[in-house]
């Protein structure tokens, strides 16, 4: 089952299959430089893909594989986590991209077709994203994708920013796109 797709990507539901390519991405130091558990092992990895699983069954979304087109390896994920930012529980804009994948847009591509199909098939409020000041990769994705600074804050004992965009915003910048390239 295909949920979206970009010229070079299918983002799609996660299987039990992706676990071997998945390790190699939150195995990787680099990669998982800004993530709260650090690098994973094969094990924490399996786990990660099982936790997604069951967001599945329990929001009927989530976090979805970004396979390859090319290869059709999995060289990473881009969808939605569940946090709970002061007190509320928010939909967050999440990716992380294979290191050997980095600086080719990628996660940018993926994550515009994430935010376009939160607001135009989930109907989602908004989304946000919680990045730390330093990871100014993470940070660019955000902007580009229209996100923008909100406010900081602290998350799982780490000071953050928070980036968000609301369906409003989303929906004006298509038709003034639409607008603009006739």
């Amino acid at each position: 089952m295909v949920i979206t797709e970009t010229p070079r990507l299918i983002l799609r539901p996660f299987t039990h299959f992706d676990v071997e390519d998945m390790s190699q991405v939150m195995g990787n130091q680099e990669v998982m430089k800004y993530s709260v558990k650090g690098p994973l092992s094969v094990k924490q990895t399996q786990d990660f893909v099982e936790s997604i699983l069951e967001n599945y069954d329990r929001k009927g979304f989530g976090l979805w594989a970004m396979e390859d087109k090319t290869t059709g390896s999995v060289i990473g994920y881009c969808g939605y986590y569940f946090p709970v930012i002061d007190g509320k529980e928010e939909i967050e804009l999440g990716f992380r991209v294979a290191r050997s994948q980095w600086s080719k847009g990628l996660a940018t591509e993926a994550a515009k077709a994430t935010v376009h199909h939160a607001f135009t098939t989930l109907k989602l409020p908004r989304l946000i994203s919680i990045i730390e000041a330093e990871n100014l990769k993470s940070i660019r994705v955000a902007e580009k994708c229209g996100l923008t600074y909100t406010r900081d804050t602290t998350y799982h004992n780490i000071p953050v920013r928070i980036y968000n965009i609301e369906v409003q915003k989303y929906l004006l910048s298509i038709k003034k796109y639409k607008i603009e390239t006739g």
